[in-house]
């Protein structure tokens, strides 16, 4: 955690005699999270956000540049892996004492949104304080819900497949935009032959991908409220599934599990595997071998179903500050050298600023920047699937059920009929 120039609550309260009454304080002034102005002028925010050191460390390198630009405004932090980012966040959110800013994803707009916890920036940017001209993409409109203005993207990915070029060299592939689906399971096939282990970690139970094969055939994993896909469309998706992985195409789930933290591809364990772009820099520090990006697999040779993905800073309803707060999100967004220190830490920066100010030079950078470079240019990406409230509920169980469906806990059948009874609890709650 990183403090700036900030005296705590319980230190202030010592200062005053411990009366509330005495700092001119209600339990409603002390909902919204924020420390009130000081005596000269001075506010400050707080900020959250998940991620590792390294990210901690970028971010304070840039909160630094903020508040040299900003003196009148000082930033608190904190931060958490995912898990326990959002089990901490759930119980400010629900004490009503949220950050004022924090980093939010597309899976959990509407769920605070309909909790009366997200700050409609749709007025700062009327009053100009936080600008949405010059985003790559479309990716402005990435943190609208129903007209509200609820995020603000800070940057991009997009799913792909993970290869081990050594592997697939050796296997003689060569995946290029708009193979198949029946290529894909026939590469690996080959890898298994001349590699002597599975083509694919399993992609069963990453619900982003399922999404994209979904979207390919006209229907999607969510509709604006409910599911847009049936028990007959995932039976068939986790048959097919439990088949590979008794035929050895797929990874071993119980060997998968055990090389945790490293993925199964630098584990030695598959050929390749689905994840966001901008995480394949993970795969060079953890591995030994040489990795790259490949398409997404298509159903018809043409549509991928892919759209691009983005980090997100959303802001607190009960803010004190919702100007200042706006100002921050401006510069985390736009400021070329912000957008020099993240890199790709974040995705590709959703601003062209930073974009332009970011030129990576390490061959993973590199190749992230022209995956999605070619996404744009070839025009596959598609408007996002709306994601309802519960949808993180939803793949929590999604990675869950299916990886005992592949353990063999739980029948295909039975994983299915369990994961609509949770999802459409989920949904509906």
């Amino acid at each position: 955690m990183r403090t700036h120039g900030t005296v705590d609550r319980r230190s202030l309260l010592k200062i005053t005699g411990g009366s509330v009454a005495a700092l001119g304080l209600t339990a409603a002034g002390c909902g919204g999270g924020s420390d009130s102005a000081g005596g000269d002028g001075t506010v400050t925010i707080r900020y959250t956000w998940w991620g590792s050191d390294d990210r901690a460390k970028r971010i304070n390198q840039s909160i630094a540049l903020f508040e040299k630009k900003y003196p009148k405004i000082k930033v608190k932090t904190d931060f958490q892996p995912y898990a326990d980012f959002w089990k901490k966040f759930n119980t400010q959110a629900s004490g009503g004492n949220t950050p004022d800013v924090f980093q939010n994803a597309i899976g959990f707009l509407r769920k605070y949104d309909a909790k009366n916890v997200l700050l409609d920036l749709r007025e700062q940017v009327e009053a100009g304080n936080l600008r949405l001209e010059g985003f790559r993409a479309g990716l402005e409109k990435f943190g609208e819900v129903d007209g509200k203005l609820v995020g603000v993207p800070v940057g991009s990915n997009s799913m792909a497949l993970v290869v081990d070029e050594t592997v697939f060299a050796k296997a003689k592939v060569t995946p290029k935009p708009g193979w198949t689906w029946d290529e894909y399971h026939d590469a690996l096939a080959r890898i298994q032959e001349t590699a002597g282990r599975a083509g694919d970690a399993g992609p069963y139970g990453i619900m982003y991908l399922y999404d994209l094969f979904l979207r390919q055939q006209g229907k999607a994993f969510f509709t604006a409220s409910g599911l847009g896909f049936t028990e007959a469309d995932l039976t068939d998706w986790w048959n097919k599934a439990a088949e590979r992985v008794k035929s050895g195409v797929y990874a071993d789930p119980k060997k998968t599990i055990q090389a945790k933290p490293k993925s199964a591809v630098t584990a030695e364990l598959a050929g390749c595997e689905f994840t966001w772009d901008n995480f394949t820099v993970r795969y060079a520090s953890e591995g030994k071998s040489r990795y790259g990006l490949a398409p997404i697999p298509t159903t018809d040779g043409k549509r991928t179903g892919q759209y691009l993905g983005s980090l997100m800073l959303s802001a607190s309803k009960r803010t004190k500050h919702p100007k200042e707060v706006a100002q921050f999100i401006d510069f985390m967004v736009h400021d070329p050298e912000v957008g020099a220190i993240m890199g790709y830490d974040r995705g590709v920066p959703a601003t062209e600023a930073q974009n332009a100010a970011y030129v990576p030079t390490d061959e993973v950078g590199k190749q992230i920047a022209a995956y999605e470079k070619q996404l744009v240019e070839s025009r596959v990406l598609e408007p996002i699937t709306p994601h309802p409230a519960g949808a993180d509920v939803c793949e929590a169980a999604f990675l869950r059920l299916s990886e005992e469906m592949s353990l063999g806990t739980r029948t295909v059948a039975d994983a299915v009929k369990q994961y609509f009874t949770e999802a459409k609890t989920a949904l509906s709650a």
